[in-house]
């Protein structure tokens, strides 16, 4: 099992390249399910979630070839509609197969997410959807069995899911009846997705709104597809890389991203006075201040503050000038990294899904151990203005969301080492 170990406090400089999006990449790898074809995808990650998703396509009939951040899917083979729980455990995101398969094949064998009840968890919303357009669904020792021809249908989500509205995206694939989403996700993953559809012939009006008019294809008229899309840079990454910035008082440069995708973090950045400036339309470069000032702030649904980056701003605050709070109203256990933190010398306090930090004048390194994706980016950033050596252990969650992080973090001047257990 690897771990980070850093060497701070650090000074950054120099400059970094964003990723692919991984919430972008994964529904539009699966999608290419849905229709036989040879699909080209540019810039996607190289991260165990998509390397997960490609031993799934090989699963389900698909052929992968892959060339760095390029790689060509062929589903002209697919045969076999199964998801088995090996994979879809070690993910949420695998789910994503339940459209696509009954959009091609009207059927599917999909197990549920690893630790996922049956009924009031997230995934509900996705067998609701189905259910509504005309899809026969139940349980079988932990899978969703699916049959059925898909219909045209309103469906009218509660709160908006970036999953379920993916997952019903890409059911309307080969439907060519008209699907409404009232209440659907707006995040510009959702927006990628839609675009990569409509390339497959889909039509779909409302794009970055909250309806979706969708209207699929009829897949017995069209040849085998063979399109090329490029994955949009992951907002959540650039985030990071600003909080970076930021913690360790560094003048950064970042590139290969979308501005306008991270509108939200740059809000709440004004408010303490950080200074970003534009260098062109895909790169910028942060100012940070002296004093990192104490700011409220609450995650929502896009476009309010994401909840991707709840832990890492929780980090930030821990070496504010006062007493800041963070609330997540997207999820309500998302807060594994306060006692992480608080080993590292932070002063944090979680109260009825409300963390209260109390800003210190300094963090100190010591052994700390990942719980999640992003409450892992959380410690690493915090180590980054730690004094001494931390060590980051269960790495492999970072793993999953952001590619070659010490590679990058490395190249702008960060003292951070790889190790396996083996290796100490």
């Amino acid at each position: 099992m690897d771990s980070f170990v850093i060497n701070g406090p650090s000074k950054l400089k120099g400059s970094v390249d964003i990723s692919g999006s991984k919430n972008a990449a994964l529904p539009i790898m699966v999608s290419c399910i849905a229709c036989p074809g040879k699909y080209t995808l540019k810039n996607v990650p190289n991260l165990r979630d998509t390397r997960t998703i490609i031993k799934l396509l090989e699963i389900i009939g698909a052929t992968i070839i892959k060339n760095n951040n390029c790689i060509i899917i062929d589903s002209t083979k697919c045969d076999n509609p199964v998801a088995p729980y090996s994979l879809v455990k070690t993910m949420r995101a695998s789910f994503y197969v339940l459209g696509p398969l009954l959009s091609r094949f009207q059927t599917a064998k999909v197990s549920l997410p690893g630790g996922c009840a049956w009924g009031p968890r997230p995934v509900d919303f996705h067998i609701k959807a189905f259910r509504k357009m005309g899809a026969s669904i139940s349980l079988n020792k932990g899978y969703v069995i699916a049959r059925g021809v898909l219909k045209g249908t309103t469906i009218n989500f509660k709160i908006p899911s970036v999953g379920a509205t993916g997952n019903v995206l890409m059911g309307c694939i080969n439907l060519n009846e008209k699907v409404v989403i009232k209440n659907a996700a707006m995040e510009p993953e959702i927006q990628d997705l839609c675009n990569f559809l409509i390339k497959m012939g889909v039509k779909i009006k409302g794009i970055g709104t909250s309806q979706l008019i969708i209207q699929g294809k009829s897949s017995n008229k069209e040849k085998e597809h063979k399109i090329i899309h490029s994955i949009i840079p992951d907002r959540i990454e650039v985030g990071t890389f600003i909080l970076a910035s930021l913690m360790t008082k560094s003048k950064i440069k970042i590139n290969k991203i979308y501005p306008e995708h991270i509108k939200s973090i740059i809000s709440e950045l004004s408010k303490i006075g950080v200074s970003i400036k534009v260098d062109s339309k895909n790169s910028i470069t942060i100012i940070p201040n002296k004093k990192i000032k104490k700011t409220n702030v609450t995650t929502g649904v896009y476009p309010g503050f994401p909840t991707d980056m709840q832990s890492q701003w929780t980090s930030l605050m821990t070496i504010s000038d006062g007493i800041s709070t963070i609330q997540d109203t997207i999820y309500y256990d998302r807060f594994s990294h306060i006692p992480e933190l608080n080993r590292l010398g932070a002063n944090i306090i979680l109260k009825d899904n409300i963390a209260t930090i109390n800003g210190v004048k300094k963090l100190v390194g010591t052994s700390v151990m990942c719980t999640d994706l992003r409450a892992g980016a959380a410690l690493v950033l915090a180590a980054l203005t730690a004094e001494g050596i931390t060590k980051i252990s269960r790495i492999y969650h970072i793993d999953r969301g952001y590619e070659d992080f010490e590679i990058k973090l490395e190249k702008i001047n960060v003292d951070i080492k790889r190790f396996n257990e083996k290796d100490a």
